[in-house]
């Protein structure tokens, strides 16, 4: 796999985990108001993301060659948060109260099954080739799909800056 888009990976994760690895368990599932999700929520959703887009990666994998070859520009559509994006109801997280080890176990452990997923391919060259519809972005490369879990990632961290400041929790 590209290396940057493994560093990306990484350095998204570590700085989700930063972001929610002091806070308290009440700080973690307050939520701000009502119709604004918790961080606890914010990150369950990141987890279900995640594992969507394996089993999407996965399938893609397995299946025939698309007739997808455009590249689309991710980066700017997922980065700007003035535009809402509704969460399709299979990323939608748990109302239930989380622990922070407990979504932290559960972002570990969907990274880890990412990074196995990615590590038993052979050819690279073949996730650039192959392409799955995404619910928010249309037809996508594989490769595209992975780029997404960061930028998306890296639209929550902003997400989670914002509900610190309305939680008045130091960040």
């Amino acid at each position: 796999m590209h290396q940057l888009v493994n560093d990306n990976l990484y350095e998204t994760r570590n700085n989700l985990v930063t972001e929610i690895t002091l806070l308290s368990d009440a700080q973690l599932n307050r939520k701000p108001e009502m119709n604004i999700w918790s961080i606890a929520q914010v990150c369950h959703h990141l987890f279900l993301v995640e594992q969507a887009s394996i089993k999407a990666i996965a399938w893609g994998l397995k299946a025939g060659d698309s007739t997808q070859k455009e590249r689309k520009e991710i980066q700017l559509f997922l980065l700007d948060r003035t535009k809402k994006i509704n969460a399709p109801k299979i990323v939608e997280p748990d109302v239930e109260p989380f622990k922070v080890q407990r979504i932290i176990d559960l972002l570990n452990d969907s990274r880890n099954k990412l990074m196995t997923l990615l590590s038993s391919i052979e050819d690279a060259s073949i996730l650039a080739e192959k392409s799955v519809k995404h619910p928010a972005l249309g037809e996508l490369p594989l490769d595209l799909w992975i780029e997404q879990i960061y930028l998306h990632e890296q639209r929550h961290i902003a997400q989670i800056k914002e509900i610190k400041i309305l939680l008045d929790v130091e960040h």
